[in-house]
């Protein structure tokens, strides 16, 4: 169910030095869209022969404001990757701590990008958030938050259940296989290894229960579990495929 009708969003230019007076949450500009699908084209190539990228039902993506939540999130690969294998143009809540100069801040708004905090609740990148969703936009949300590592998907952060709930957007779950082994934390540069990317069925928002007007804290906790067993079903597919298999599932994995 939508949250009810709000003041329209107005951009406000941030006041932290290293923004540059930037106002986040705007549409993008041409000059954002020709930037996006310059690098776009570029990843696609060098996604295709170096690391012999490949993606499956990403037909699946449907028109329309749509959360792209992909899984497991293991590589600084991930976020450019999705990006090239999305068939939209793609915006990202993406750590605040990428946005560490003017120049930087520029570069990643121009192509989709804004700051969250992830140690707190950020009212401004939910609103930016939302934003994006209601002017019909991708946005990816990565639910583990941070980058992790090994073969289980870790417990979701609720935003992305939460926003689908507010916004009426569907949520689209995209396993990522591959990843970590051509890019783990503390690695520079690529290696030379297969990336692959499965997109999922797109999941609706849950409705509130019977004789309820709004979606409880529980319906939430329990569709975040949901999504979460699904992204892990396509981890594993995306695994599989790119010839790095997680082992099989044991009860004390949680």
């Amino acid at each position: 169910m939508r949250d009810s009708p709000e003041k329209p969003f107005v951009p406000v230019p941030s006041e932290d030095p290293r923004h540059g007076g930037i106002a986040f949450g705007k549409k993008p500009s041409l000059w954002g869209n020709l930037l996006y699908h310059f690098f776009r084209s570029l990843l696609i190539v060098v996604g295709r022969t170096y690391l012999r990228m490949r993606r499956r039902n990403h037909r699946r993506m449907p028109a329309g404001a749509v959360i792209l939540t992909p899984a497991g999130h293991r590589s600084n690969l991930d976020t450019p990757l999705i990006g090239a294998v999305a068939p939209r143009r793609l915006n990202y809540m993406a750590k605040s701590s990428l946005f560490k100069s003017p120049f930087w801040t520029r570069m990643l708004t121009a192509i989709g990008g804004f700051p969250t905090e992830r140690d707190r609740v950020d009212r401004l990148a939910l609103r930016c958030a939302r934003e994006v969703l209601r002017r019909g936009e991708p946005l990816v949300v990565f639910p583990e938050g941070e980058r992790k590592s090994g073969p289980r998907i870790h417990p979701l952060f609720d935003g992305p259940v939460w926003l689908s709930v507010m916004t009426g957007a569907p949520i689209l779950p995209v396993g990522i296989g591959g990843s970590e082994h051509a890019m783990p934390k503390g690695v520079l540069l690529p290696r030379f290894r297969r990336v692959r990317f499965i997109f999922g069925e797109p999941i609706p928002p849950p409705a509130p229960a019977e004789g309820r007007r709004t979606v409880t804290a529980a319906q939430r906790a329990v569709a975040s579990a949901e999504l979460r067993a699904i992204l892990q079903q396509l981890f594993d597919e995306a695994q599989a495929w790119a010839g790095t298999p997680n082992p099989p599932h044991q009860p004390d994995d949680d």
